[in-house]
């Protein structure tokens, strides 16, 4: 992303002022790091072993060995995977363009359809992983960066590290067996009970319930939601945490800090209205790219709960070589990544004016 801004500001195009400029100009990056990204991904996953021609045209269950092969190559060019690859590639880009991702290769479901399904589920996750981490990681951060040298500020590096350290599958194994299996406080699987008759209207569950009135819908999705939230929640609080203790430390040895002490006002006046007010820049910004890291353990924690979002059709997609749904699937999350990160970019210049001339 830098490298790619950085090149669009040599060309020195026309700025216009203010924050609205920074916010085009930065926007105007989208389409290429989106071109970028769906290159790389048309060509990864077609260098990937195997091919679904293969799957498709019936594996070993036809009569002999030429039967399997006029199967394959009639299944390969139905699919157009017959021709060269910069046909291929041409044609992919074309579709692109239009805005069209075509059709699974496995039931010829739309992808844009596929992902419509998808996509609510991945989006509750991620903001509500990020909302348990946000609020875990800035209390425990402003918490220790006050306590400075204490036992609460030692444990609570302590702890940050460690679940820091630790992997989102370890965790989501974990939560798994503690509270779906030994305690079997929580669901561990889907997103609502199959018992559960539910037809979507926007694909957001809560908003659903709320549209349809169907108020028992409400607590079956919190409950499974809960341990995949906790499980993308907890390794990102504990960065999290990191990033705000430095942050208010940084802050809290400034003159203006000491300024507003001497003038008498108590302890949280202070926090409130000087320390997180200038320390929240740098923390906006890691929040931001945190946001993409999430996409990225959605796809872990969608696939250890069997969570019916983007990452789990992603994993599903790439075992079975569908190149449609792998790249609409990957291109959704980037464009997802990038659009928070440009949202955060905006939100920057709003706190801090000086980066509006940038």
């Amino acid at each position: 992303m830098s490298a790619v801004t950085g090149v669009l500001t040599r060309l020195r195009l026309p700025r216009p002022p203010g924050a609205a400029g920074v916010f085009l100009r930065r926007l105007a990056v989208i389409p290429v790091v989106l071109f970028a990204l769906a290159s790389l991904v048309f060509v990864a996953i077609r260098l990937l072993p195997g091919s679904p021609a293969t799957s498709l045209a019936g594996g070993g269950n036809t009569a002999s060995a030429e039967e399997f092969s006029a199967n394959e190559e009639r299944v390969a060019k139905a699919l157009g995977l017959d021709e060269p690859l910069l046909t291929q590639y041409g044609d992919f880009l074309n579709d692109l363009v239009h805005l069209r991702l075509g059709t699974s290769f496995y039931g010829s479901n739309s992808v844009l359809g596929l992902l419509g399904d998808a996509l609510p589920a991945t989006v509750e996750l991620t903001l509500a992983a990020m909302t348990v981490a946000v609020l875990l990681g800035v209390v425990t951060g402003v918490v220790a960066a006050l306590r400075r040298g204490s036992w609460v500020d030692t444990s609570t590096r302590a702890v940050a590290t460690v679940s820091f350290s630790l992997p989102w599958f370890a965790l989501g194994v974990l939560a798994i067996v503690v509270f779906g299996v030994w305690l079997r406080w929580l669901p561990v699987l889907g997103r609502l009970p199959s018992a559960l008759d539910y037809r979507p209207t926007t694909g957001f569950v809560l908003l659903d319930a709320i549209l349809q009135d169907r108020p028992e819908l409400v607590w079956p999705w919190i409950q499974h939601l809960i341990l995949p939230t906790v499980t993308l929640a907890l390794s990102m609080a504990g960065f999290i945490t990191r990033i705000v203790r430095a942050s208010v430390l940084e802050v809290l040895g400034d003159d203006f800090v000491r300024t507003a002490r001497m003038k008498g006002l108590g302890e949280g006046a202070v926090v409130r209205r000087h320390v997180l007010r200038n320390a929240w820049l740098p923390i906006v910004t890691v929040l931001g790219l945190q946001f993409g890291s999430l996409l990225g353990g959605s796809v872990v924690s969608e696939t250890v709960f069997s969570y019916p979002g983007v990452g789990r059709l992603l994993v599903q997609a790439v075992l079975q070589r569908d190149y449609p749904v792998v790249q609409g699937a990957a291109l959704a999350i980037a464009l997802l990544f990038t659009l928070v990160n440009h949202a955060v970019d905006l939100l920057c210049t709003v706190l801090d004016p000086r980066l509006r001339k940038g």
